[in-house]
């Protein structure tokens, strides 16, 4: 696209409902894929990798290993934030979107050929944590460039709608993920699992990065960054080259978007997505390994939840998402965080009740309620919060921070606290907390329901 720098436009470039269909499919393949491969690691660390990269140390310390292993993925997420956040808003979210999926479906299938502590020693969980790492730097702007570029592209009477796709892709994969887990614990002994079994799921994702990257290739750009006012050409101006285009045309849009002062809507994002991260993390990772390893339950009865509660997340994420295109982002928020922490400490004491069904209820409402559909209202809610000169950074860091701080480090907390106190009482304690930082900064943050995206500055 050419255009005149400081030069403004009413309305973004519109797009065919064909576009909006390679895009809605593109966000939701490549986020699917994402958390699949995150799943499919995390369900890993959780059932063998403590016995096959952390083979001479407790069953109790080997979880807490593998969920260290884990966690360091969220820090490499942090820099690939960094990095494609920035170049995401300097030369558009179609480049990067191409570069992460790639990223990510390497390292993932990479994983799957592995070499064991015992053919190699120490080594083998060295490489496996490289090849986490590689694959969070990837993933880092993944979901975030899927997220900004479904809501750029969708109609603003029903952005919730169309990006709680995002979450509907995390959704898919973890579903897939899960599925393929059940399906390897059902049919195959402990032993086939450990020699080879679980290689499968990592060495079958390389199908799915060929077919994500094909699609990714003939996607059009965001309409919103082709409209913004400070692009000339495909690329965004520096700060320096938009404050003297600014200054020679006298444009009032650029200077206010850059002369805000930046910072609030940072944080209230970040708060947003500590709930929901932070949730994520104690339910779908580290409850499957505690009711397993710890519980001493079947390791079919949390992958099976898993399942069921992913299956009703097809259903969960577009009805919270109409729900926030019909009464705003903030009732909708502030009513999922307070049945999530109503429900921590209910949701604990079935899972420690030793009924099969009691555990299954207790995930899948966990699932639905604390994580889905919350992830379902951030999609929409942090792409509104922010510019539309900083949105995939801002977006992407505020994701990957709360990841660090929440997701990351919560499951080992978890897996330290339970051990030392030998109760779970810790695991309902930490949901609370998650989900109150959450409530609280929904109180606190502005209804950002139908805003304009092309708008420079952020919404507070």
């Amino acid at each position: 696209m050419t255009g005149t720098p400081g030069a403004t436009h009413d309305a973004p470039a519109t797009r065919t409902t064909r576009d909006l269909t390679r895009a809605a499919m593109s966000g939701w393949l490549g986020t699917a894929m994402e958390f699949m491969d995150f799943q499919l690691y995390s369900l890993a660390a959780a059932i063998v990798f403590n016995k096959i990269f952390f083979p001479d140390v407790s069953p109790a310390i080997g979880l807490i290993a593998a969920m260290a292993t884990y966690g360091v993925g969220y820090v490499a997420r942090l820099a690939g934030a960094v990095y494609f956040g920035r170049m995401g808003d300097r030369i558009g979210r179609k480049k990067v979107l191409f570069i992460t999926i790639a990223l990510m479906g390497a390292s993932t299938t990479l994983i799957g050929a592995l070499p064991s502590y015992q053919t190699i020693g120490i080594a083998a969980p060295i490489l496996l944590v490289a090849l986490r790492l590689v694959q969070g730097f990837g993933a880092g702007a993944e979901i975030a460039g899927a997220t900004v570029m479904l809501a750029e592209y969708a109609p603003v009477r029903r952005r919730g709608l169309v990006s709680s796709l995002v979450s509907l892709g995390t959704n898919s994969g973890t579903l897939a993920a899960s599925g393929l887990w059940a399906i390897l614990i059902a049919v195959l002994s402990e032993e086939q699992l450990i020699s080879w079994g679980w290689r499968l799921p990592f060495l079958l994702s390389f199908v799915l990065m060929v077919f994500a990257v094909w699609l990714r290739r003939n996607l059009k750009e965001s309409p919103v960054f082709e409209e913004r006012a400070d692009v000339v050409d495909g690329v965004a101006l520096s700060r320096t080259e938009a404050e003297e285009a600014a200054a020679a045309s006298g444009d009032d849009v650029l200077r206010q978007g850059l002369r805000q002062r930046k910072g609030r809507a940072f944080f209230v994002a970040l708060g947003l997505r500590f709930g929901q991260a932070g949730n994520s993390g104690l339910v779908q990772t580290f409850l499957v390994g505690y009711i397993a390893t710890t519980l001493l339950v079947s390791k079919t009865v949390p992958t099976t939840a898993i399942v069921y509660g992913s299956l009703v997340g097809f259903a969960t994420v577009p009805v919270v998402g109409l729900l926030g295109d019909r009464f705003g982002r903030r009732p909708v928020y502030l009513a999922l965080t307070l049945l999530t922490a109503a429900f921590a400490f209910p949701m604990m004491l079935l899972i420690t009740s030793g009924s099969t069904v009691a555990i299954v209820v207790a995930m899948v409402l966990g699932l639905n309620i604390g994580v889905l559909g919350l992830f379902s209202l951030e999609s929409v809610t942090m792409a509104e919060l922010f510019g539309s000169r900083t949105r995939f950074t801002q977006l992407a860091l505020a994701k990957e921070i709360g990841g660090i701080l929440a997701t990351a480090i919560g499951p080992v907390v978890a897996a330290t606290l339970t051990a030392v106190t030998g109760h779970w009482w810790p695991v309902a304690a930490m949901l609370v907390v998650y989900s109150l930082i959450t409530f609280v900064s929904a109180y606190l943050a502005p209804e950002t329901r139908g805003r304009d995206l092309v708008r420079l500055e952020d919404a507070v």
